[in-house]
């Protein structure tokens, strides 16, 4: 009764959503699983009706928002471009839209440099760069373009879109500050597709 009690009061998405702020905030490393149950106001082992172990806690994070990711990309290419763009560019602009508004995600997910969890992301970040690679290939085959490029088009779009992620994630800004720089970056990427 107690252990159905407490699972009920303390969901997993509540602890998955606190989780992943402690980590980016104090880092993997300083964080146990007593701190994030404190931070929660419950004890360590209420954690544990959830999680076997912090690792298994930080990978289903991970998950979570690779598949978030994966859905919004699917959904960039089920639905009418906006702002006058093509469907690749679509793709891009929701791909840097998450990036910049879920920063705390985003550096989880492809910008940690602990080698331990970087074994957790590496697989999660191949299967979203094959869908995104999938995403434009399929795209530039409709267009007619040719099969040389294919291969290594994806991987410059996706770099550059990285890049811009990374270059305006330091400064904290909203999408919306930057929608209008995002918009040309990616005008000028897609140029010639």
């Amino acid at each position: 009764m107690a252990r159905r009690a407490v699972e009920q009061e303390l969901s997993r998405e509540r602890i998955l959503e606190s989780a992943r702020h402690l980590f980016i905030t104090k880092g993997y490393r300083a964080i146990s699983m007593r701190s994030i149950g404190q931070h929660l106001g419950y004890s360590h082992g209420s954690l544990y009706y959830h999680f076997k172990e912090k690792a298994e806690l930080f990978y289903a994070i991970v998950v979570e928002d690779f598949n978030y990711v994966a859905t919004l990309l699917s959904q960039a290419m089920n639905k009418p471009p906006e702002y006058e763009m093509t469907r690749v560019e679509q793709l891009l602009m929701e791909f840097i839209k998450f990036g910049i508004d879920h920063p705390y995600q985003y550096e989880i997910m492809f910008m940690i440099r602990d080698e331990e969890l970087l074994a957790y992301c590496r697989a999660e970040q191949g299967r979203c760069f094959e869908l995104f690679s999938s995403i434009v290939r399929r795209h530039m085959k409709e267009e007619g373009y040719v099969r040389e490029d294919w291969q290594s088009v994806p991987l410059t779009l996706f770099l550059s879109a990285h890049g811009f992620i990374s270059y305006y994630i330091q400064d904290k800004v909203s999408f919306e500050d930057v929608k209008t720089a995002a918009v040309s970056h990616i005008k000028v990427l897609c140029r010639n597709l």
